[in-house]
């Protein structure tokens, strides 16, 4: 009878799982400043491997990006539910808000191809609806315990957003400042202050893996 084998271990596909999660925090990050043409050699270099082991892993560039907007879309909705996971409603609309803030600048190329009708955003249009109806959600959760000013409408809390979105444009350095400064008077003038209610609103961010997401 024979004696049953042991599992073996299999670091290759350990080190595969590993480079290619690198490859996509890479891109993302390339892709998010830079735009979604970079290069897959700029990639690869960023990476420390060749343009070989990129290509392994992801066939063509719009391979990678796929990949990079799956898992950024995958983050923003872990976010998301977290906001409406969120028992007060004031704090969860204001840090939803901040967030989107700091994606205009951290990850603007990847919100412009989301966005703006770039192909490779296309299979996301589903998810973004779901996000919109969401964020709908939690500025009306927000709205019926007097956490906004009374008046602010969903469209208000939109036309912000939209706001946010004119200045990813500008280089990061200015758009970090110009973004920040408009949040906070955005903040003020829908009426959340620092905690999440009525108040004196601050510019301050959330970082991506704070308290909660939103």
């Amino acid at each position: 009878m024979r004696e049953p084998r042991e599992a073996l271990p299999r670091p290759r596909r350990a080190d595969a799982q590993a480079t290619r999660a690198r490859l996509v925090a890479v891109g993302r990050t390339a892709f998010g400043a830079d735009g979604l043409d970079v290069p897959i050699r700029a990639i690869a270099a960023r990476a420390g491997v060749g343009a070989a082991t990129v290509y392994r892993h992801f066939p063509s560039r719009q391979d990678l990006v796929a990949a990079v907007l799956a898992e950024h879309v995958a983050a923003c909705e872990a976010e998301m539910a977290s906001a409406l996971a969120d028992p007060d409603p004031g704090h969860a609309l204001r840090v939803t808000l901040l967030r989107f803030a700091d994606r205009q600048v951290q990850d603007r190329h990847l919100n412009a191809a989301l966005l703006g009708g770039h192909p490779a955003g296309e299979p996301f249009a589903q998810t973004r609806r779901a996000h919109a109806d969401a964020f709908a959600t939690l500025v009306d959760r927000a709205r019926a315990v007097d956490a906004v000013r009374p008046g602010v409408t969903v469209a208000d809390a939109r036309v912000a957003l939209m706001a946010m979105t004119a200045f990813r444009a500008l280089p990061a350095e200015r758009a970090s400042a110009v973004v920040g400064r408009l949040t906070g008077l955005l903040l003020a003038g829908i009426g959340i202050g620092v905690d999440g209610h009525p108040g004196v609103s601050s510019t301050a961010k959330p970082s991506r893996s704070g308290d909660t997401a939103g």
